[in-house]
């Protein structure tokens, strides 16, 4: 589709559209020109303008993002707006549609190539000078959009570098590459001609890791097939396809992270751990910590990604209300007994516990902890991991740990008799025991330690009190719609608590910025169980989880889906999304 010609696009024209169509006052303009002009940036006037953070009136005070800027231009060019999402982009059939240097020369990006026309982002609108050309070789016709120019000039480098490393990857050093799989039995281990250094899967890895730190996930996962591997990232709990590799390549960037992780590269036979310390481009830390696990057409590795600043948050920002937070620092603080943290895996345990232990970890007191792995490194504990292939489990950590003058204790996880013996002779020693525990609610605790052999007595003698908690999706703030609220599913998820309906309900809605999800980021539900006569009273050899949860209740305990109803009359999650991880049948199991 032809559109009219437009005029190449500088600073002070750029202001002087944003003046002219009301989205930026005359003040506005002027003080923008004052404050960029000297700077002679070299980037497009759409990001250089987006830096200052202008409030627009037009826009309802919203600031002047790239993204809006971009979305308010494509209209006056009438060309369409297109939020590039890399997750949603084959890189092999965009970068095919033309050369690198062609792309850079014209600032221009295939995005999306179908049967019928291949959809191309433009940086300079006015220059329309390669489409002719492009379409009569391609044979289809081309349909020019907008784009965040500097998403544009970051997407041009990424996808070409990593299509340049793949096929430098897919050369003939890489082709003899024995792939253990089932079908290949009496193979695996073999790690054949492999180079995991090579510059190409070094290059590979990198773009990686960059990609999955710029698109907020907390796993990378790489899943072989039988010809092919799969790289999926999981982003706010859901995982999501990002690009499909041959299997000998996906073997290379395997043995890479292995390196890098200082794990046996030559063992495939069994599952193995390690850890990674990296930067972002924005110089922040990482942990990673890497997992593999040998399948039937090799080994599937997964790479979960600690961020620091989790360090650095507060409880209401995990999700805590105040009357949970406030006794569950008591009980934290307590001078000795056990304190348990319950929940599945990847319910935001790691994050709560290293939270808590970050508040109570004063100058005054000996904070040790026992880990399988370390998780986070933490320079304010003593952290000690786990090493089964040496006889070092929690049980004997704890031992060297009682050794150690320790204040508290964080055990890492509760799994065994020899374990939580350890853990309440601890206790029973002058020592606060921080723990976790796999139960389905935090009443469960208290059975699940007898079911590992902890008689009644010992648990009322040391058990301060145990919290579960999950993980819930919280809804897009840039697109949640309000709606009428569903009395009958209010009901449901509500059933046997006397709470009103509230007024206004959301739900989720789908944006370029949750990338049609309608969900964006995750915080937690909590269910909070303290210790106290009564409870104890119900705690002995028959005792089942239902009296102790009912008596709980009496006393004030709020139950993880009450506490995710809360949730949802604040407007931050959906009903649906708190009783897929915690409705009201998960109370019989």
């Amino acid at each position: 589709m032809q559109t009219a010609a437009v005029r190449k696009t500088d600073l002070v024209h750029f202001l002087t559209l944003l003046e002219k169509g009301g989205v930026i006052t005359t003040e506005q303009s002027k003080s923008a020109l004052i404050e960029l002009r000297p700077k002679k940036l070299q980037s497009h006037p759409i990001n250089q303008i987006a830096q200052l953070k202008i409030k627009s009136v037009k826009f309802r005070n919203k600031i002047l993002t790239a993204e809006l800027l971009t979305e308010w231009y494509a209209a006056q060019i009438k060309l369409p707006y297109v939020r590039l999402d890399p997750l949603k982009i084959d890189v092999d059939s965009v970068t095919s549609v033309m050369s690198k240097a062609f792309a850079l020369r014209h600032n221009i990006l295939a995005c999306e190539v179908a049967n019928d026309e291949v959809q191309i982002a433009v940086i300079d609108p006015s220059e329309t000078s390669w489409e002719s050309g492009l379409s009569h070789i391609l044979r289809k016709p081309i349909q020019r959009v907008f784009a965040n120019p500097d998403t544009v000039i970051r997407l041009q480098q990424e996808f070409y570098n990593l299509s340049r490393s793949m096929k430098g990857a897919s050369s003939e050093s890489l082709q003899n590459v024995k792939i253990s799989n089932l079908e290949q039995l009496l193979e695996i281990g073999n790690v054949g001609d492999l180079d995991a250094n090579d510059q190409h899967v070094v290059q590979i890895v990198d773009w990686l890791l960059q990609y999955a730190f710029a698109e907020r996930a907390s796993d990378i996962h790489i899943e072989p097939r039988r010809e092919i591997a799969i790289i999926r990232l999981r982003i706010d709990g859901v995982l999501h396809k990002v690009y499909e590799m041959p299997a000998n390549i996906s073997a290379a960037v395997v043995a890479r992270f292995k390196i890098l992780g200082r794990m046996d590269v030559a063992e495939r036979r069994k599952p193995l751990d390690g850890r990674i310390k990296t930067k972002t481009p924005n110089n922040l830390e990482i942990e990673l910590r890497l997992s593999t696990l040998p399948t039937a057409f090799g080994e599937k590795l997964v790479a979960r990604i600690f961020d620091p600043t989790v360090l650095l948050r507060d409880f209401s920002q995990l999700g805590l209300d105040p009357k949970t937070e406030k006794s569950w620092l008591q009980m934290a603080r307590q001078p000795t007994g056990i304190v348990l943290l319950t929940g599945p895996t990847g319910s935001g345990k790691t994050t709560t516990l290293y939270t808590t232990l970050k508040l109570i970890a004063t100058p005054e007191v000996n904070v040790c902890t026992i880990e399988d792995p370390i998780e986070m490194v933490e320079p304010a504990f003593n952290q000690m991991q786990v090493h089964h292939d040496i006889d070092v489990d929690f049980a004997s950590g704890v031992r060297a740990l009682l050794r150690q003058d320790p204040d508290i204790i964080m055990i890492g996880e509760i799994r065994d008799k020899e374990t939580a013996e350890m853990a309440i002779q601890a206790s029973l020693t002058g020592h606060l025991v921080i723990s976790t525990l796999h139960t389905n609610d935090a009443s469960s605790a208290i059975t699940r330690l007898q079911d590992i052999g902890v008689p009644p007595y010992l648990i009322n003698a040391t058990l301060l009190g145990a919290m579960a908690q999950r993980l819930v999706r919280t809804l897009c703030p840039h697109c949640k719609q309000a709606v009428e609220p569903n009395d009958i599913a209010w009901q449901e998820l509500t059933i046997g608590f006397n709470i009103p309906v509230p007024k206004l309900m959301f739900e989720p809605n789908g944006c370029d910025e949750c990338r049609h999800s309608g969900y964006m980021g995750r915080v937690g539900i909590y269910e909070l169980l303290e210790m106290n006569r009564e409870i104890k009273g119900l705690v002995n050899e028959e005792c089942e989880v239902a009296p102790i949860r009912d008596m709980a209740l009496k006393q004030g305990m709020s139950l993880l889906r009450i506490s995710g109803a809360r949730k949802v009359a604040e407007g931050k999650t959906t009903i649906a999304e708190v009783m897929r991880v915690a409705s009201p049948a998960m109370e019989e199991l």
